[in-house]
C-alpha cells in the first residue's frame, strides 16, 4: 500500500492543488516531498520523490520549468508541483501541461495561498500511515461496506450535515457510524485521528 500522486489532491485540506498534465503516470507512488530550491534537484533527490517548485528564491522562466520537468523524468522522481499566483510564477503555460502528458510525468498546479507546511504535512502524515495501516488488524470487509460513507467524507470534505444529505440519512446516523468505524483500529485513542487512518486507507486502497 502506497501513497500515489492521484491521492494527493484527496488528502484533507489538499482539495486547491489540481492535476493539470502527465494523468497517465498518476499512479506513481510518493516517496516524499521535496521543495527544489535550487535551479537544478538532480543532485538532490533519490527518486520517488514529489517535487515542489516555489519560485520564492529563484525566478522559475517557462524554459526552466520545462528543464524541470525533464530532469525529473531522468530522475525518477514521483511528480512536479508548481506553486502558481500572482507573487512569483503566474500561471503554468499550456506548453508545460502538453510536455507532462508527453514525458508521463504528473505535473500539479499548487496556489501560493496553499501553505506548504500544510502540503508537506499532509503528504507526509499520509506516507507514514500508508506504511502503518499495512500492518493493522483491519477488518477489511467493514471497510468494504463503509465506502459510501468514505467516498462521502470525501465529497462533502467532511460536512457531515453534506454528508447527511447525500446518503439520505439523519447527520446522527453519519456520526454515529463514522464513530463505529473508528473501533475498527483498537490502537488509537483519539477517533478523529483514528478516522483520519482510516480514510487514508480507504484512499490509498483505491484501484
Amino acid at each position: 500500500m502506497t501513497l500515489r500522486c492521484r491521492d494527493v489532491p484527496q488528502l484533507p485540506g489538499l482539495d486547491a492543488i489540481r492535476l493539470r498534465g502527465g494523468a497517465s503516470a498518476a499512479n506513481n507512488s510518493v516517496r516524499w516531498p521535496y521543495v527544489a530550491e535550487n535551479r537544478s534537484f538532480k543532485s538532490w533527490v533519490k527518486g520517488g520523490e514529489l517535487i515542489f517548485v516555489t519560485g520564492i528564491s529563484r525566478h522559475r522562466s517557462p524554459q526552466n520549468l520545462a528543464e524541470c520537468l525533464y530532469e525529473g523524468k531522468e530522475c525518477n522522481v514521483s511528480g512536479l508541483v508548481v506553486l502558481t499566483g500572482d507573487a512569483y510564477i503566474g500561471q503554468l503555460p499550456n506548453t508545460l501541461c502538453r510536455l507532462a502528458d508527453e514525458l508521463a510525468i504528473p505535473l500539479f498546479e499548487q496556489p501560493y495561498s496553499l501553505p506548504m507546511v500544510t502540503v508537506t504535512e499532509a503528504i507526509g502524515r499520509a506516507i507514514v500511515w500508508a506504511e502503518q495501516t499495512s500492518a493493522h488488524p483491519f477488518d477489511r470487509n467493514a471497510l468494504a461496506e463503509a465506502t459510501e460513507l468514505l467516498e462521502a467524507w470525501i465529497a462533502c470534505r467532511g460536512n457531515q450535515s453534506a454528508m447527511a444529505e447525500a446518503l439520505g440519512c439523519h447527520r446522527n446516523t453519519v456520526r454515529n457510524r463514522m464513530n463505529q468505524l473508528t473501533e475498527l483500529i483498537p490502537d488509537q485513542t483519539n477517533p478523529t485521528d483514528s478516522f483520519k487512518t482510516l480514510l487514508l486507507n480507504h484512499l490509498l486502497s483505491r484501484p
